[in-house]
């Protein structure tokens, strides 16, 4: 039986979380202002959900008088169309951006929800990093609390961030060298089943590094300070560049708070010819794994090649208003949850 959210007694106890929410939007939003940020609304239909393997789409096809189908999708994230704005001479753009991915959901996950996603032209991978601090510092503040809190765990975002990479990471929560089997999945699935990790024949590269990292290591990070878990396999970086001095490894980062991943930041790809390859390899794992592909955006490959070196973010607010307000669920925090048939909301 599903309880509605628009129940009188279900909306009192929810509204302060959503109270809280506009106040901290508000207090992101001018910290962006006041950091010199554009603020830009992409929209949500596009020729391309965008190209990861293990990321679904919702398909809405545009229908013209004739009754000509185009198909189109509702968008995984603004990337593609942000930057093609930086192409088009923007150079430091954020937005607040409703997204939506298909079969995602729970305490953590909403099949739509809100990703605050922005680009700095020019500036290293590091900026951003101290930028996603900063927003969770402003987080907190306007909530006037102390910490960012989840499941009995805390992190305070004023404490220095801890920056830590795969390899570091592999090595100090899975006792696995990763650097010895970037190219070897044999060797990689022997070292996790040596930690405790089932694995299964046709389970690839990729899905036992995502196992690895998802019971030994992303538990563990983002206690007490913000984590900053970086320097990914290239492999683990479709949208990355490749760090200048060691191209096995891309610059990408995710932060953490008490577990959570909050935020997906890269030094970003602007190689065209990289990116295409990078794409339809993602696309022909989709097809492998799922019997399903999405097209390339070619737009956005032939804006790439004007687009000026930058690096650029994604944070998921939802989940930062969770954390800094010390809700229960997402749907805490979200003023009309998705209608999930059959549960709570």
């Amino acid at each position: 039986m599903t309880t509605p959210f628009w129940r009188r007694d279900i909306h009192q106890d929810r509204r302060p979380f959503l109270l809280q929410r506009n106040r901290i939007k508000a207090g992101l939003r001018a910290w962006f202002a006041g950091e010199g940020f554009v603020e830009v609304e992409c929209g949500a239909l596009q020729v391309s959900p965008g190209n990861e393997a293990h990321l679904a789409a919702f398909r809405a096809d545009y229908r013209s008088e004739d009754g000509t189908a185009m198909p189109l999708y509702l968008h995984t994230s603004p990337e593609f169309s942000c930057k093609k704005l930086l192409a088009a001479g923007e150079t430091q753009i954020v937005d607040f951006a409703r997204v939506y991915r298909n079969g995602e959901i729970g305490p953590l996950h909403s099949p739509e929800f809100t990703m605050i996603e922005w680009y700095r032209a020019g500036a290293p991978y590091d900026q951003i990093m101290t930028d996603c601090q900063q927003l969770c510092i402003t987080a907190i503040d306007t909530a006037g609390g102390d910490s960012l809190r989840w499941k009995g765990r805390s992190c305070n975002p004023r404490l220095p961030f801890e920056r830590l990479t795969l390899v570091d990471a592999f090595r100090r929560y899975a006792s696995i060298n990763l650097e010895s089997h970037l190219d070897d999945r044999d060797g990689l699935a022997h070292a996790a089943r040596d930690s405790g990790i089932s694995i299964s024949s046709g389970d690839q590269w990729s899905d036992i590094f995502s196992k690895i990292l998802v019971s030994h290591i992303e538990p563990q990070l983002g206690d007490g300070r913000l984590t900053m878990l970086c320097d990914y396999p290239i492999a683990e970086a479709a949208l990355a560049r490749p760090r200048a001095d060691d191209p096995r490894f891309a610059e990408r980062f995710e932060m953490y708070a008490c577990g959570v991943e909050l935020a997906n930041g890269f030094g970003e790809l602007t190689d065209a010819t990289e990116q295409r390859r990078r794409f339809e390899a993602e696309m022909d794992l989709k097809d492998r794994l799922y019997n399903e592909r999405y097209p390339l955006d070619d737009d956005f490959l032939t804006a790439l090649q004007t687009m000026p070196e930058a690096s650029g973010v994604a944070l998921g607010f939802d989940r930062l208003v969770m954390l800094a307000t010390g809700a229960r669920s997402i749907n805490d925090v979200l003023w009309t949850p998705f209608p999930k048939p059959g549960a709570a909301q």
